[in-house]
């Protein structure tokens, strides 16, 4: 449908991709238009609600500077799917025992893996990819090792590990019953830590001119200073970690698949994408530094994966490569109530009814994560058919939440 609302509250227009938005959602995009830092326009998708400082949902171009609470504190979120060979009649009668052994591979929630297990193995390998990276990181700003109990150890043991929130692992159809893996995950606690230390470190940078924002939330850090460079490093690395942990669950999950399922392949569409983050990218006759709060890149032919909630479809898209969009588009269906507020509405027969036929947890536990707590997936779709096309329609079977 394209740009359905444009504000012309700020120093730039905000254009929004849909009207199903809040007031509290509009006066963040009006509060972000303000900053003198930004590129053209803001972009907010048909998913956009409110966040903290910045709306969720929304692509921010700024001109040599970075707003670190727009990028956020899970850096580096993002998708992972694969599609492969196996197909609904493969999968056993009762995916209980599946989601199990899925469960008792993959941490969830709170939950890491064992030092005993990681020492040695082919998960420790992985992780010295990064040691050097994080070295020069804490080495510029050692209180972040003070902001994580066991720092060494837990962010090496927090790889291939899931989360909590709205993090997932499912198994999906697609429209010709093929047996897709798609799983939601970010940097964990490392990337929460580096995320929180420098929003703080931007807020004392401004000084006193935090105070003349329209919330101290945007507070920015200005290219060219130290901070700004280190900053721009922690982020990478956080972004980096981020891929990998997707990656090391997406091996796991596949390996406990296979003591399941018949023989079966990955086929050669696998997707690996951020949904939070920051990008060096050409836009509008300028270079500017891209976030994308709640958002993924749909460039020309480039592949995304737009979850639903739990019990809704999802889709795997191909970007149009919108400009007026930065090239990009949703990021999921976007919640349309607060956990607390969806807690205080809904019991563990809602949940039960909109999960119907899904192998999934149905206690209290999750109830924040009910379907109804979010936008219907369908309107989000049929809201940006100028930014993707759809390439394939999954509907769920089995879905593990944090």
């Amino acid at each position: 449908m394209g740009i359905q609302l444009t504000l012309n509250k700020g120093k730039v227009p905000a254009l929004v991709w849909t009207k199903d938005i809040e007031p509290e959602a509009i006066q963040q995009l009006v509060n972000m238009a303000q900053l003198p830092i930004l590129h053209h326009h803001l972009a907010a998708m048909p998913d956009v609600h409110a966040g903290v400082g910045a709306t969720v949902g929304t692509v921010i171009a700024t001109k040599e500077a970075i707003i670190p609470a727009a990028v956020g504190v899970d850096l580096g979120c993002g998708m992972n799917a694969v599609r492969t060979s196996a197909t609904a009649k493969d999968l056993p009668d009762n995916l209980y025992k599946l989601r199990i052994d899925i469960e008792a591979a993959i941490p969830v929630g709170l939950g890491q893996h064992a030092k005993s297990r990681v020492e040695g193995s082919a998960m420790q390998r992985a992780s010295r990819a990064l040691d050097n990276g994080l070295d020069e990181v804490v080495a510029r700003h050692p209180s972040i090792m003070k902001m994580q109990r066991k720092f060494q150890s837990t962010w090496r043991c927090q790889l291939g590990t899931l989360g909590d929130g709205n993090h997932f692992i499912e198994l999906c159809l697609d429209e010709t019953e093929r047996v897709w893996v798609m799983l939601h995950s970010g940097s964990r606690g490392i990337g929460n830590v580096i995320g929180r230390y420098f929003i703080e470190r931007a807020k004392r940078d401004m000084g006193r001119h935090v105070h003349a924002l329209p919330d101290k939330d945007l507070a920015y850090l200005r290219e060219g200073s130290e901070l700004f460079d280190d900053y721009i490093h922690a982020v990478g690395w956080a972004q980096d970690y981020a891929r990998l942990n997707r990656e090391m669950m997406m091996r796991a999950a596949v390996t406990a698949m296979q003591k399941h399922l018949p023989r079966f392949t990955l086929t050669d569409e696998a997707i690996n994408c951020h949904h939070n983050y920051v990008s060096r990218e050409h836009h509008f006759g300028a270079d500017v530094y891209v976030t994308r709060k709640g958002a993924i890149s749909a460039r020309e032919g480039e592949l995304g994966i737009i979850p639903g909630s739990m019990g809704a479809r999802s889709y795997i898209v191909r970007g149009r490569g919108n400009l007026q969009s930065f090239c990009s588009c949703a990021h999921g269906a976007g919640r349309r109530m607060s956990r607390s507020a969806a807690k205080r509405e809904f019991t563990r027969a809602d949940l039960e009814a909109q999960t119907h036929g899904i192998e999934c947890r149905k206690d209290a536990g999750v109830i924040d994560e009910i379907p109804a707590a979010y936008k219907d997936i369908d309107s989000v779709m049929a809201n940006q058919g100028d930014l993707v096309s759809i390439e394939h329609t999954l509907r769920q079977v089995l879905c593990i939440k944090g």
